[in-house]
């Protein structure tokens, strides 16, 4: 849709008024309406193009002040959000014990380094480095209930400490090394020395790792009570730190497993096709090595999620990890090709039971996708951190408010009653207490959020038509109505307003 947007749409109508008070004034609430509106219909997500399209928006000035200038925060925002979604879907919900929480990173691509923060960072689809913003993020699933929870920015370790200007400063002699092991060598050289620095320190007190952004979220997670029981992860955050606190803070989790991971022999006994042990060497043998050690006959098919996997599942020990369900799958019965490694700490859950529940993490995936394209979630163009956080936020809110409306087309009044005894059932149950969805195939909306964004287009262009009937009526000419309608846009066109994307972004 590129026409004039005659006000909010209704979906932001319906939904905003409960942050109302998170703002100082009428035209804050305004310019929060108008953007979310803008990221729901508009193909062009920018701020000249949002303000230019709404006919009752301040120009992108004064846009732009509500992101870097205005004094609401995003936390806020969030905190509300997730609170109101907690509610709004307590009839949809499953019991906590069938409900997750996971954990995950994305990549927010750019052209230009003028953005804050900024930096190279490593794309595992691509294996390339490309100018990004890495955002980590938690998202809940509960059925057909899915929505994000709350993001953080990651910075990597030598930008947040801006750790080669240091170098600079304290060994202008010594060349940095471009290579990633030459490179980590060097690090151990020089940061103790760095440290020394009062400014390095403070810059070093400040970074944060993955891993403890990840806690970070989980923590955020319990704190507003949103009702779950295991976290989703994949290999990158399956660490010592994360399980340790997953443990004390009595959430179960399952996670993918790097296949180069050791596993303590002692832990577990493998038997061959005729029921003999299989002698294994040394305290560890990795995942990788352990797999062509294991007979055929030892793979069961297991059925989840409407497809047919072929699994071995046994008890081991991780070093740093403890005692975990390890199970190894193929996804033809020849066991040939490609295997996928899980783990969970719930030893005694079914190959079946651990794979339906990692299934459960797939929506983190389609909300980055639905974000990205159709919401806008890496076309920002705004420069400050500050900014790009509260654009992050509203893309948030917006995907919240379409995820509703999803979910209301789906809802079954048979299967609200069937959760809701399942919730007043398991309630008292506690935590760990839970196991994996008794579903074997993740639930599917009936309704997707690219569908949801283009029925509002059609009701704002209804309302266009509606607003431009109302003028007629009251005597005015086409031509005048007309110029009104489109009057923002036909100035923005003569002066520029909208510059390519290339050109924006550079300068």
């Amino acid at each position: 849709m590129q026409l004039p947007i005659v006000s909010p749409a209704p979906i932001v109508i319906a939904h905003t008024p409960v942050f109302y008070t998170l703002f100082e004034n009428e035209n804050q609430v305004a310019h929060f309406q108008n953007y979310i509106t803008g990221l729901i219909v508009l193909p062009n997500k920018s701020l000249s193009n949002i303000a230019r399209c709404t006919l009752d928006s301040a120009d992108k000035t004064n846009l732009s002040r509500y992101f870097s200038g205005s004094p609401w925060e995003h936390k806020a925002i969030d905190e509300r959000r997730i609170k109101y979604m907690v509610a709004q879907t307590e009839r949809q919900r499953l019991s906590a014990k069938r409900s997750f929480v996971s954990i995950d990173d994305t990549l927010c691509e750019h052209v230009g380094n003028l953005f804050e923060y900024v930096d190279r960072h490593y794309d595992h689809g691509e294996g390339d480095y490309p100018l990004a913003h890495n955002l980590v993020t938690s998202h809940y699933v509960s059925g057909l209930v899915r929505f994000p929870l709350e993001f953080r920015l990651y910075r990597r370790y030598e930008e947040a400490t801006q750790w080669e200007e240091f170098v600079g400063k304290h060994f202008p002699d010594r060349e940095i090394p471009t290579t990633k092991k030459e490179r980590q060598r060097f690090h151990k050289e020089v940061d103790e020395e760095l440290l020394k620095d009062p400014e390095f320190a403070a810059l070093y007190e400040k970074f944060r790792t993955k891993i403890a952004l990840a806690k970070e979220l989980v923590k955020a997670a319990i704190e507003q009570e949103v009702p779950f029981s295991v976290v989703l992860m994949d290999s990158w955050y399956l660490c010592e730190e994360i399980v340790d606190y997953l443990r004390e803070s009595e959430i179960n989790w399952v996670s993918l497993l790097k296949k180069n991971r050791n596993l303590e022999v002692a832990s577990f006994t493998l038997r061959d096709e005729e029921g003999k042990v299989i002698a294994l060497k040394g305290p560890h043998i990795q995942v990788q090595n352990l797999v062509p050690l294991i007979p055929k006959s030892a793979y069961r098919k297991v059925e989840a999620d409407g497809k047919d996997y072929y699994c071995f599942a046994i008890n081991v020990r991780v070093p740093g990890l403890g005692s975990v369900r390890l199970v190894i799958s193929y996804d033809n019965a020849e066991l040939k090709g490609t295997y996928a490694v899980l783990l969970t700490d719930r030893t005694d859950w079914s190959a079946k039971q651990v794979i339906e529940t990692y299934v459960q993490r797939w929506p983190i995936e389609t909300f980055y996708q639905d974000s990205k394209g159709h919401l806008g979630l890496d076309e920002y163009r705004m420069r400050t951190a500050e900014a790009i956080q509260k654009h992050w936020c509203l893309v948030f809110v917006a995907y919240s408010i379409l995820h509703l409306d999803c979910l209301s087309a789906s809802l079954d009044k048979a299967q609200s009653k069937d959760n809701r005894r399942d919730s007043d059932r398991d309630r008292n149950s506690g935590r760990r207490q839970g196991s994996s969805s008794n579903s074997s195939e993740l639930p599917r909306l009936k309704k997707t959020i690219g569908e949801v964004c283009r029925e509002q287009s059609q009701l704002l262009i209804q309302a266009l038509i509606l607003r431009a009937h109302e003028l007629l009526v009251k005597g005015q000419q086409v031509e005048e109505v007309f110029r009104k309608l489109f009057a923002k846009q036909a100035i923005s066109t003569k002066t520029g307003y909208d510059r390519p994307r290339a050109i924006r972004a550079s300068g």
